[in-house]
């Protein structure tokens, strides 16, 4: 009767063990889908953003055919940023900033060919120059969201992979912690203005 009782005991422990690995495992699983797909999001706004680009480029070169640098630059920077890939599921510091660093570079050479339309007022007044302008500081605002959406999902998934209990099943099923997006460094500079 005793060893029936120490048992079921048993026997109980270990189904509430395998319980709670089993629910743990599906929600790291859940939590890490969700952080692929915040980047997915991440990535299809950059890829508005660089899908944009060519037409601006060619917007401007009918007004200012002799700014070849700084078309130049930006067909360049867009270019380099096009061809940096991170895998979200093994993305490692250095990637994304490497990352970000590309997309940072893109972002000031957009800053230099838009400041030229204050040189070209003909520029300035063409409504293609204006719609493809409005639809960039849009995707600029989508690009803002969705990179703050992907750092809240990797910091709910971080919380869950350090959270006792569920960092044992993290550990013995190799979830590990994620890397979100920083600001740049020289974000934290206030910028110089001049008149």
């Amino acid at each position: 009767m005793k060893q029936n009782k120490t048992l079921w005991i048993v026997l109980a422990v270990v189904a509430v063990l395998l319980i709670a690995g089993v629910t743990s495992y599906n929600g790291l699983v859940n939590k890490d889908e969700m952080v692929n797909n915040a980047w997915a999001n991440v990535q299809a706004q950059y890829q508005r953003r660089a899908d944009l680009i060519p037409n601006l480029v060619n917007t401007v070169k009918g007004y200012a055919a002799h700014e070849k640098e700084t078309l130049d630059a930006v067909i360049a920077a867009r270019s380099k940023a096009t061809q940096i890939t991170i895998d979200p599921t093994n993305a490692t510091p250095e990637q994304l900033a490497k990352f970000q660093s590309a997309q940072g570079e893109l972002s000031q050479a957009l800053g230099r060919l838009l400041a030229l339309s204050e040189n070209y007022p003909d520029l300035k007044a063409n409504q293609n120059f204006s719609e493809l302008q409005a639809q960039l500081e849009g995707t600029e605002n989508r690009i803002a969201v969705s990179r703050q959406d992907f750092n809240k999902t990797v910091q709910e998934y971080n919380q869950s992979v350090r959270s006792f209990p569920t960092n044992i099943f993290a550990g013995m099923f190799g979830f590990e912690k994620k890397t979100a997006f920083e600001a740049d460094a020289a974000a934290s500079q206030a910028p110089s203005v001049s008149f």
